[in-house]
């Protein structure tokens, strides 16, 4: 696209429960604007809202940003995930990772080998096709070098989320240039639309917290060159009190940190930076939250800044 304004990046929806209706009309509205695209968190009921998108949209392509491979056996989602393919008329894509750790211990899963789980995970479901009929693209999660190349290899495509701006090209450097070209990419990118620059970076610092206490994240942003704001952060973990711990950790995110892997201002600024991550041939994925209201407030904050 030749402009900010003319660029349309994605967005990510979570069906929450009681608003998957409003949810689905959202989903309508992005269609309209010609958004790039609709990603699938997997807060709520992933799967179950790319069925209904098949069947509630036309055009607009979607995608789980991410499925934990851990949540279904890799025949089932096979099966589900060619289900959709085929009735979206192939505008459905699979993204799949390893979630967090926290997230996957509760489920009694056991996370060591996250590289050779995935591999297998999707030979799996590769194997199935013969049965479910053609698999959708795959997308593979990931942060740091070896997900991303091992994405390369067995996957159609990577999703970022959080990631540092300053950073994504030097890993996108390391993919050779014939097989990058080929590759869905794309980041899911914290974003407020707000007048007000540091109420939004406040609403960016509560979502962050929990990434923060996450040993992959911390170590990726410490790659990316964060090394003091990781210290800091470790630092609050290892010696402050539970209660305590998440206030101290919002006072210390340092504005640099947050807003790489961030986006916050008006509506002019937002559509730029948006657009920034185009340029670097990374398709922003606008994980929109806002200062006056809930997911739907943000959402049509988006929808208006590029009307």
């Amino acid at each position: 696209m030749s402009s900010p304004e003319d660029f349309r990046p994605a967005v990510s929806m979570v069906a929450t429960a009681t608003k998957r209706q409003a949810i689905l009309h959202l989903a309508q509205r992005a269609e309209e604007l010609n958004f790039s695209g609709i990603a699938c968190p997997s807060l709520g009921a992933t799967m179950g809202l790319c069925v209904s998108l098949a069947h509630s949209t036309n055009t607009i392509k979607f995608w789980t940003s991410i499925q934990p491979i851990y949540y279904s056996h890799a025949i089932e989602m096979a099966n589900t995930a060619a289900h959709i393919h085929e009735i979206s008329n192939g505008r459905f894509g699979l993204g799949l990772g390893v979630s967090h750790g926290p997230v996957v211990s509760r489920l009694g899963a056991n996370t060591a080998t996250p590289l050779a789980d995935i591999k297998s995970y999707l030979e799996t479901m590769k194997t199935q096709e013969r049965f479910s009929g053609q698999l959708p693209p795959i997308y593979l999660a990931a942060l740091r070098n070896k997900m991303l190349l091992l994405a390369s290899e067995i996957s159609d495509g990577v999703i970022w989320a959080n990631a540092s701006r300053k950073s994504i090209a030097a890993q996108l450097s390391l993919l050779d240039d014939s097989r990058r070209d080929k590759m869905f990419v794309a980041n899911m990118v914290p974003t407020v639309i707000s007048d007000d620059l540091e109420a939004a970076r406040a609403i960016h610092r509560k979502t962050l917290v929990g990434y923060v206490t996450l040993p992959n994240y911390r170590n990726y942003w410490r790659a990316c060159g964060y090394g003091d704001q990781i210290d800091a952060f470790e630092k609050i973990l290892a010696e402050s009190p539970k209660e305590s711990r998440n206030a101290e950790i919002i006072s210390a995110m340092d504005n640099e940190w947050l807003d790489d892997c961030t986006i916050s201002g008006d509506a002019d600024s937002v559509r730029n930076q948006l657009y920034g991550w185009s340029k670097l041939s990374v398709l922003p994925i606008a994980v929109m939250s806002s200062t006056t209201g809930g997911q739907a407030t943000a959402i049509n904050q988006l929808f208006d800044a590029y009307r």
